[in-house]
């Protein structure tokens, strides 16, 4: 049990804050209210899904100095639910209340050339290295690329998320193409590697240098979304699990990282281990913990920013969280949308659905997810496939 001075504990005039009004903005929300906090969201939007469900919401720029001025005086912790918020603005608040991930920490993975070089820093201690890479800020940056990048995947260093400012390219032509196409802004270009799957290892660290890492997310995407996590993730070997989860707990310490983090993982066919890219927030991949682990993302998150105790990450019950688009909503050939047979999705055993309170359902737009659990992870795997047939998700 933690004695710091700086805990907060949860009453009704304990208050926590979060920058961002989406969906992950909402499920900490619910997390932090279900455990005695009271929680601000600032947010520019007014109809957003972190607001409906805040005690207040504070409307505003993420960089407007009046509001952010007013969420500092209201909480004692402020905390991010993405990545592109201004890392000015994290250091402002800094100021005035307790920020969790600090601004230098969300900073870093806002910017893939910064990350790579972290990534490479933290080599010698974590054991894993990025994909090779080359900066590109220049068609003569493109043209001098060693070849051994080619076919590669050229990425905008900043603002990419679910497969957006990225290409694959199979050559130097192509490259040369896709970086036109960008505008001039600097990139990254790195090496297709011969992926066996992918896997992400959710940590959260306290403010007291505690850390705890939760079990392997096996995941896969589709048009860059992910599509589907998988926990315990049926082809992770012990080595390979091992060497993420040491990784990612070393890389969170090497950064001074407090809050929760998640760091994203390839495993080539060889068995070897490569560090793709860091989220410092809850994500995707760690839904399932809200129904199939002790803690889940989100209450670790509100542990860590009000210094309390992290919690017991151990997970109770198989699991396979799918990601509800809003293509779910649109019968094939119709632009008219309609409910979803949530009433048959919520007849499978062990279906918990997650709907993310956005009121227009459009194509490619997270809207939701649902979690199997189950005693075993064939029979979590056979439900979910049920419900991608009664959705109309091809499996």
């Amino acid at each position: 049990m933690s004695d710091t001075k700086d805990t907060l504990l949860p009453s009704a005039s304990a208050w926590l804050g979060v920058m961002g009004g989406g969906q992950l903005g909402r499920m900490f929300v619910h997390a932090a209210q279900k455990m005695g906090f009271r929680v601000a969201v600032l947010e520019p939007a007014a109809d957003c899904p972190a607001g409906h469900a805040a005690d207040l919401l504070i409307q505003g720029a993420y960089d407007d100095d009046e509001a952010l001025a007013q969420l500092a005086q209201r909480c004692a912790a402020v905390t991010t639910e993405f990545e592109n918020v201004p890392a000015p603005s994290l250091a402002f608040l800094a100021e005035r209340c307790f920020v969790a991930p600090a601004a230098a920490c969300v900073s870093v993975a806002q910017d893939r050339v910064e990350e790579k070089r972290f990534f490479t820093d933290c080599a010698s201690e974590s054991g894993v290295l990025p994909a090779p890479y080359r900066v590109i800020a220049t068609a003569a940056d493109l043209d001098s690329a060693p070849d051994e990048l080619f076919p590669g995947i050229l990425k905008t260093a900043r603002l990419g998320y679910d497969g957006k400012g990225q290409v694959r390219v199979r050559d130097r032509e192509q490259a040369r193409e896709a970086l036109a196409g960008m505008n001039g802004v600097v990139c990254v270009l790195e090496k297709m590697l011969p992926l066996a799957y992918e896997i992400s290892v959710l940590t959260a660290r306290g403010a007291d240098g505690r850390a705890v890492v939760y079990p392997i997310a096996e995941n896969v995407h589709r048009d860059g979304i992910l599509f589907t996590t998988t926990v315990p993730g049926p082809n992770v070997a012990p080595a390979s699990a091992e060497r993420a989860q040491q990784a990612a707990l070393t890389i969170a310490a090497r950064i001074g990282y407090v809050g929760v983090l998640c760091i994203e993982f390839f495993v080539l066919q060889d068995g070897s281990v490569v560090v793709n890219e860091m989220a410092p927030r809850p994500h995707n991949s760690g839904h399932y913990t809200i129904d199939a682990c002790v803690t889940s993302q989100f209450a670790q998150q509100a542990r860590a920013m009000a210094r309390l105790p992290l919690g017991e990450v151990r997970q109770h019950s198989p699991a396979v969280m799918l990601n509800i688009l809003g293509d779910v909503w649109f019968e094939a050939g119709s632009d008219t949308p309609r409910e979803p047979a949530w009433d048959k999705v919520l007849a499978l055993p062990g279906a918990n659905l997650h709907l993310y309170g956005k009121e227009e359902p459009r194509r490619a737009r997270k809207m939701g997810h649902v979690t199997f659990i189950a005693p075993t992870l064939e029979q979590a795997q056979a439900n979910m496939r049920q419900a991608c047939a009664i959705l109309g998700i091809d499996p």
